[in-house]
């Protein structure tokens, strides 16, 4: 039986009694990098709840195009689409930052969420504060410059993996920025030169927090408070 805190703010902020009732399906994970956790069309036999690491949702293209078009960490849930109706998933959603978490039932928490409003609202809200995140992504992708949006998605993954390095690749950014590898060249090293970030080697280490948020578009700090505002 997992105890308290769970590590993951989602479940952490639920009602006494409905944390209680979920505590004995929860099972303790690994989250490996490039692991998915959910695939398009399949079924969401279990539901994540991240305590750390970074998970993606992808939308693929019929060229063979990736794009990011959310990030989930320690904040909520991975698999909101079976709290809407839904049995299958619509995105992939794979492990972008190692780390770990929680996975339970579907099944489970359906149940529960029929048993209890006040759940099934906490976990409503959580969704409701991810779709808001995936528009306002489709914004900033649309009218914001590469730089900004790196800054953006590395301020996203800062705050859910709780240090200052990221594991990240050429190939990971080109597809959280949905750029070519030339792209996300020009974009990391302008950052670096301004001394915000370092970036070798797959390993961005974060140098300047405030500077960082200063140079990423307003989508950021509009999306952090609608979680905020959600959430709370």
């Amino acid at each position: 039986m997992i105890s308290t805190p769970t590590g993951n703010k989602l479940l952490d902020g639920l009602a006494a009694q409905d944390l209680q009732r979920l505590r004995p399906h929860l099972e303790e994970v690994a989250f490996i990098q490039k692991q998915t956790l959910n695939a398009p069309g399949a079924l969401i036999e279990d539901i994540y709840f991240p305590t750390a690491g970074v998970v993606s949702l992808i939308a693929s293209l019929g060229d063979g195009t990736a794009v990011e078009v959310g990030v989930i960490g320690p904040e909520g849930m991975v698999g909101t689409p079976a709290l809407l109706g839904s049995e299958t998933a619509s995105n992939e959603a794979f492990v972008q930052v190692n780390g770990n978490g929680l996975r339970m039932p579907t099944t489970v928490l359906l149940d529960a969420a029929d048993q209890s409003s006040d759940l099934r609202r906490r976990l409503l809200r959580f969704a409701q504060a991810l779709s808001f995140q995936i528009s306002q992504s489709a914004a900033c992708n649309a009218r914001h410059v590469v730089e900004e949006r790196c800054a953006r998605w590395l301020l996203a993954a800062h705050d859910r993996v709780g240090g200052d390095e990221l594991m990240l690749t050429h190939e990971f950014l080109g597809v959280m920025l949905g750029v070519r590898r030339a792209g996300v060249t020009v974009a990391a090293g302008s950052l670096q030169r301004a001394g915000l970030i370092r970036y070798r080697q797959g390993r961005v280490t974060i140098l300047d927090r405030e500077a960082l948020e200063a140079a990423a578009c307003e989508c950021y700090r509009i999306t952090t408070d609608e979680y905020d505002r959600l959430l709370a």
